[in-house]
């Protein structure tokens, strides 16, 4: 049995670039992912005592630990590994790597359905395929209604599936995130019955995701058991 194979289907805790050297050249058909983008998000959107209270400012947030996983991008090292394990990639944020990548005419564009809010109207994600550029339409309003956030950059699980949807994969194509944050992707491919590959070195993080995805897995039997 292969590395791939080995760990088809989970959520490894580890440091992405180390654990990438054990994939094989063009094994992973879709990298899917959101890297930190550098921009120390956390500490530029809040103060200690807001992080404390934004579940009671209704943001929809769990506590928030200010913690300093953006305050640097990933070197250019994690992008030649990234590029090389796979197939196919859309990596958001991809603006602010944009000296690591081609150019695409392909991108993506989450409109967030709002204006003249503090926060961006919308979110870019660079993509590797020659296709048009394509635009989701879904609030963020919605997104914290629907979901409990529990990391500060997480995107929707729509998002993520619509991106899956997008990508036209085979039944038994491989999804890589290499930058999995709080489960996203993992949760998207599960719903959608693709294989994944996540990581994440956060060790906070990595054990919301874990528990987020257990409960999507639960969630989906029970559906089915009852069907």
């Amino acid at each position: 049995m292969t590395w791939v194979e080995e760990n088809l289907n989970t959520i490894i805790l580890g440091d992405c670039l180390d654990i990438m050297k054990n994939i094989p050249d063009k094994s992973i058909d879709l990298l899917l992912t959101d890297p930190p983008y550098g921009i120390d998000f956390v500490k530029q959107r809040f103060d200690k005592t807001k992080a404390r209270n934004l579940e009671n400012k209704g943001w929809g947030w769990r506590e928030v630990e200010l913690k300093d996983w953006d305050k640097e991008r990933p070197s250019k090292e994690y992008f030649d590994e990234m590029l090389r394990v796979s197939k196919n990639q859309i990596i958001w944020g991809g603006n602010y790597f944009i000296e690591y990548l081609s150019s695409s005419q392909g991108w993506f564009v989450w409109n967030k359905g709002q204006r003249n809010f503090s926060l961006a109207d919308g979110e870019l994600a660079w993509t590797s395929y020659n296709r048009a550029l394509r635009i989701f339409d879904y609030a963020r309003a919605k997104q914290l209604n629907e979901e409990i956030r529990e990391h500060p950059t997480q995107k929707p699980v729509k998002l993520i599936e619509w991106c899956l949807q997008r990508a036209k994969l085979n039944e038994d194509a491989i999804v890589l995130d290499c930058f999995s944050g709080s489960g996203t992707t993992a949760i998207a491919c599960h719903n959608q019955s693709k294989n994944f590959i996540c990581i994440e070195k956060d060790v906070g993080y990595w054990k919301t995701s874990v528990e987020r995805l257990e409960i999507a897995q639960a969630q989906l039997n029970l559906f089915v058991a009852n069907s």
